[in-house]
């Protein structure tokens, strides 16, 4: 039992009347202890230089196919598509070795294209086009397998780094004759054109990339040369900037096609420049190893291998090893389903409803489908919008709300009426969810159960906390009504839950929260949009409570370091700026702000996870977030497919897309399908109508 939490509980009930007593109210602790779960796989762990290294061989090879366009002229020979040195991929590391070309890897997703223009905005849908499309300079997704001590970002198109001996400047040496997919050089003008028109070009909101905050306030990027970028800080050494440049925060676009739709080089709006390249807009030139060459509105995309593709193996194959990849626009249940099935090769198993029957149906032997499952890194929270100065113009009762939501005894209150135990059980039985307190997950590097604080479910001690924040039910109605003086009058006290209907846990979770907050006589209404209309809302300020699957920095801390506080303007989801730029941070929140900004400037491993430690406490304890629970997801994947990694999680670092390093997964010849729907064919120019044969 933590002194300062059990302190805290007692200040926060002095004086507090009758109708709750001390001894009712139940005390915080550390967080229960996780059902047993013993299926979960581990990672092989190597060096980043055991994966890979930039060199030049002897010589190359490809597809016979793809040697036939060379044949016919229509491309180049393979070595004057490559790089001076590729990523050579090591066959040591690969679980299954060298591979064979040919084959498709089929899934299906829930999402919808909006376009390809991913750093203007738009959205492919997610469950891996974007992944399969877009490079970025630094790469993450692998790091699940790296030692920790040797933990760093891999390079992507960022071949190599130099820090300047004070630590003020990175340099950035890209890959030198690497390609576009339709043969356009890529170098620092692609780099560029990302940074200056889009990163610092404020009516660009990216839906996935940097904005002027991620990089540090103040830090510029300049050209050196063709093939060189340097960025200077303000702060010493940032290194978090190296995650930061992974995906999806750094994966540049082709200059090429898009500066002339940028309404800085053209007559295009804003929205015009965003709409410019739609689903329909095929052979958009990509550095990722496919190239979408056919979109049929609600039923299918299909990307084929990118000729000119920047890796090989060591046996100087040009990779990718597949030829085509999939996406069937259907629904989140319906890929889990088709994984396990067979009629789908792919899938990250993670809604908790589908658990007991895709493991029941994966049991069989006859299977076509595995599941492997990794540790509890999907978790829930809701997070209060704790603006108090007008981000997203709130009218009287939203105003009211944030009122409510900056009073710690509120969010304490929301916590301790949270049952845990049967929001999980809702979900699945089993030992999958456990009672999640907020904050950084267990089980991860800098997670610390002594400076985690969790309340404990109790209505009665959660009545007491209401009772503190001056909510009372004045009218024997049930409900609490709005504390005296309140802009929302004296009504009952009802608040906008805003969550997504694209995942039914979501959905699930968002309505066992308004049942229990009607328990504790709160009344919430649910706020469900799609996901894209869900992170407009969001991020426009205008929610009372967000319940959302928390992402990458509260597992790995060192990626999207800035968006654990509200360090900028706009770096944390539940409390930016308003017009003015101005923020009203709670005392806890300029705590965080200092801890995080500490974390980021130092590289002492001993500082850093006491830091953590503090930041833990602050942030479970004032409830910034309002945990759930939290569950371990399983890779789907069908059994015919090579060089899957042990122990890949389906999220950490970034999703399984990219964990298993797709690129060189491989069929072996006697298992491979005939699932491609346009064999031996290309990608085309970029706007015709899709692939091209030699023929």
């Amino acid at each position: 039992m933590k002194l300062l939490s059990c302190a805290a509980v007692a200040a926060l009930t002095a004086g507090m009347t009758a109708t709750v007593s001390f001894a009712q109210m139940l005390e915080p602790t550390t967080p229960p202890a996780a059902p047993v779960f013993d299926a979960q796989g581990e990672p092989v762990f190597a060096n980043r230089a055991d994966i890979f290294e930039y060199r030049a061989l002897d010589s190359y090879s490809e597809p016979e196919y793809v040697a036939a366009f060379v044949a016919a002229g229509l491309l180049p020979p393979v070595e004057e598509r490559l790089p001076n040195e590729p990523l050579i991929y090591s066959a040591a590391n690969m679980p299954d070795g060298v591979g064979t070309y040919g084959d498709t890897m089929r899934h299906v997703i829930g999402g919808r294209p909006e376009g390809w223009a991913y750093i203007a905005g738009n959205g492919q849908g997610w469950g891996g086009i974007d992944i399969g499309m877009y490079e970025c300079l630094t790469r993450t997704g692998p790091l699940f397998m790296v030692n920790p001590e040797d933990l760093e970002p891999m390079p992507g198109l960022a071949k190599s780094w130099e820090w300047s001996d004070d630590g003020m400047q990175l340099t950035i040496n890209l890959i030198e004759g690497a390609k576009w997919s339709d043969g356009d050089p890529f170098d620092a003008e692609d780099v560029m054109f990302y940074w200056d028109d889009h990163v610092m070009d404020p009516e660009i909101t990216p839906l996935n990339g940097a904005t002027q905050d991620t990089f540090g306030e103040g830090t510029t990027l300049e050209m050196v040369d063709a093939f060189t970028v340097r960025f200077t800080f303000t702060t010493e050494r940032p290194e978090q900037v190296l995650y930061a440049m992974a995906y999806g925060t750094f994966c540049p676009g082709p200059s090429h096609v898009m500066r002339p739709e940028h309404p800085a080089y053209s007559d295009n709006s804003y929205e015009g420049y965003r709409n410019a390249f739609p689903p329909d807009y095929m052979n958009f030139p990509v550095m990722g190893a496919w190239v979408p060459v056919e979109y049929r509105s609600d039923d299918i995309i299909v990307l084929r291998r990118n000729p000119y593709y920047w890796k090989v193996d060591e046996t100087g194959q040009q990779l990718p090893y597949m030829d085509e990849m999939h996406y069937r626009l259907s629904t989140w249940a319906d890929r889990d389903v088709q994984a396990v099935a067979g009629t789908g090769d792919f899938s990250n198993l993670e809604q908790a409803e589908n658990y007991v029957e895709s493991l029941r149906r994966s049991a069989d032997p006859d299977s076509p489908a595995r599941l492997a499952f990794g540790p509890r890194t999907i978790g829930y929270s809701v997070y209060p919008n704790l603006s108090g100065n007008g981000w997203g113009e709130p009218d009287d009762r939203s105003q009211a709300a944030r009122e409510l939501n900056r009073d710690a005894n509120f969010r304490m209150g929301i916590s301790s009426a949270l049952d845990r135990v049967r929001l999980g059980e809702s979900l699945v039985k089993g030992p999958f969810t456990a009672q999640y307190p907020g904050g950084l997950y267990p089980g991860t590097s800098y997670y610390d159960e002594a400076s985690t604080v969790f309340y404990p479910y109790s209505l009665e001690t959660a009545a007491g906390y209401f009772e503190q924040a001056g909510l009372v039910d004045t009218d024997g109605n049930g409900f609490l009504n709005w504390p005296d003086g309140s802009a929302a009058g004296d009504g009952d006290v009802q608040l906008t839950l805003l969550h997504t209907i694209d995942y039914q846990t979501d959905k699930n979770l968002a309505e066992g929260f308004v049942a229990m907050m009607e328990e504790a006589g709160i009344k919430v209404a649910l706020n469900s949009l799609s996901n894209n209309d869900m992170d407009a809302a969001r991020d426009s300020g205008r929610f009372d409570l967000h319940l959302r699957r928390n992402q990458s920095e509260l597992i790995t801390v060192v990626q999207r370091t800035t968006e654990l506080a509200p360090v900028g303007p706009q770096t944390a989801i539940s409390h930016q700026a308003n017009e003015a730029g101005e923020l009203d941070l709670l005392p806890f929140e300029e705590e965080m702000v200092t801890l995080v900004n500490a974390f980021i400037a130092t590289t002492d491993a001993a500082e850093r996870s006491e830091i953590m430690k503090t930041y833990q406490q602050l942030r479970t304890e004032y409830l910034y977030d309002i945990g759930l629970i939290a569950y371990p997801g399983a890779l789907i994947i069908n059994k015919r497919f090579s060089n899957i990694p042990e122990g890949a999680p389906i999220f950490m670092f970034n999703w399984a897309e990219d964990n298993i390093i797709r690129e060189r997964v491989f069929v072996a010849s006697d298992a491979q399908a005939d699932h491609e729907l346009h064999p031996d064919t290309l990608p085309g120019a970029p706007g015709s109508s899709g692939p091209v044969s030699a023929n």
